[in-house]
């Protein structure tokens, strides 16, 4: 299939701005309940939940997922009116969670550029790659999308004050909305996370606290202070909904790619909140008659510095048991232990995908080289799913006429810096 994603997109964003008063008029959300992704216990929607409580010693509570009547909303939302949706991720909103259309937080996050990079495509040899660019987002990263939904969430729920653990880009995104939303925001980030993080939570009023340690130990502190300070935790799938406002990002795949979705979508994966959620809603997609069962083969990247998925998947295992001592110039890499472990190595397995971990001394040399291939400012993580591709068409996994999707999930500015000096200690 060819496909002109640039111009489709326009055309779409066209479209969106010239409703025609006979539009199919968007149904309400057909949110109807919560289901643990282990136990599948069952909870109301207007109750604030964090994990569920089944585990064990060795297992930590799972994450609920947010459940849809897709039957009852099927006959009356076709994929063609989509068409008419607004230019963001609200364009799925009988799909999402938020009841009221007040609660719905906007700041421009979603529908991102597809981009088939030709000098890029030349150099690997796939010449049916694209790029899925999250950089255009709020607060530069595929962040904004999962964090517009916990806060719209939390918001519509009563939430007065929400805590984040990150790495980088979910704390900006969540004092983004939070502040939007009029909430207070408490995000703990490592102490070396570089300065433009701190800025961004800074002016938009979160409080920061800088932890000596990894987002795990920064967890802690969530832990430690939401009983006391009454914070609601927005952590990653910790919550049920921040997995709902990234799993858009599947639905957008789906309807740029015209229904039809590609080979092999390679996902840069710290929590896995985007891979989880775009398997999710796949499944939701062919429930609603919008696409069939094919599905692509997914990818998880890491660093060789921080790899629990990679060792989980190739040890055959269904949890990933903690990375000790992770270390990776890709701070949304920097995730020693995820909670959501079984999810993605479930959707690994079942789309015949694989799990692929990337030199970490070629991370920074890879954000220059691929930046100035193809004009975007690719963040490392972006950078270190190039480097699979390269890596998986080598070893033959990936097939040149495969139609790849590479995440680029933010952008390099924030990591500019520290990109540059890797750089220079990479040359000498």
């Amino acid at each position: 299939m060819t496909l002109n994603s640039e111009t489709n997109i326009n055309k779409q964003r066209a479209i969106s701005d010239q409703r025609p008063a006979t539009s199919i008029q968007q149904p309400a959300s057909c949110f109807t309940h919560l289901e643990c992704t282990r136990c599948g216990k069952t909870e109301p929607i207007d109750k604030l939940l964090n994990l569920c409580s089944c585990g064990s010693k060795a297992l930590s509570g799972a994450p609920f997922f947010a459940r849809y009547d897709l039957n009852a909303i099927r006959p009356i939302w076709p994929r063609e009116a989509l068409k008419n949706g607004p230019s963001n991720l609200w364009r799925y909103a009988p799909v999402m969670p938020v009841q009221h259309e007040a609660n719905r937080l906007s700041l421009g996050e979603g529908w991102t550029p597809l981009l088939e990079t030709p000098r890029l495509r030349q150099h690997l040899g796939l010449p049916n790659l694209w790029i899925k660019d999250e950089s255009p987002n709020v607060t530069a990263s595929f962040k904004a999308r999962g964090l517009c939904l916990a806060v719209s969430r939390a918001k519509e729920l009563g939430v007065k004050k929400v805590a984040i653990p990150s790495a980088g880009n979910a704390g900006s995104a969540t004092a983004a909305y939070a502040a939007a939303a009029g909430i207070a925001a408490f995000v703990f980030m490592p102490k070396d996370v570089p300065q433009p993080f701190r800025d961004e939570c800074d002016f938009y009023g979160a409080k920061l606290e800088l932890v000596d340690g990894l987002i795990t130990d920064c967890a802690q502190k969530v832990i430690a202070g939401k009983e006391t300070q009454g914070w609601f935790d927005v952590s990653t799938l910790k919550e049920p909904y921040r997995v709902e406002g990234k799993k858009t990002m599947g639905y957008e795949l789906a309807e740029q790619f015209e229904w039809e979705l590609p080979d092999v979508i390679i996902y840069p994966t710290g929590g896995g909140t985007g891979l989880i959620g775009m398997w999710k809603a796949f499944d939701e997609m062919e429930r609603l008659g919008w696409i069939g069962s094919k599905r692509p083969r997914m990818v998880s990247i890491q660093s060789t510095g921080c790899a629990p998925i990679v060792r989980a998947f190739e040890q055959g295992l269904d949890h990933a048991p903690e990375w000790e001592g992770a270390t990776t110039i890709a701070a949304g890499l920097r995730v020693p232990r995820a909670v959501g472990d079984f999810l993605m190595l479930r959707a690994i397995r079942e789309s015949g995908g694989t799990a692929v971990a990337v030199p970490e001394e070629q991370i920074a040399p890879a954000t220059y080289e691929y930046s100035q291939l193809t004009g975007i400012f690719f963040c490392p993580e972006g950078a270190a799913a190039v480097v699979a591709a390269q890596m998986l068409f080598g070893s033959g996994w990936i097939k040149p006429d495969d139609r790849v999707v590479i995440f680029n999930t933010g952008s390099g500015l924030k990591y500019a810096e520290l990109c540059r000096l890797k750089n220079v200690y990479a040359k000498t």
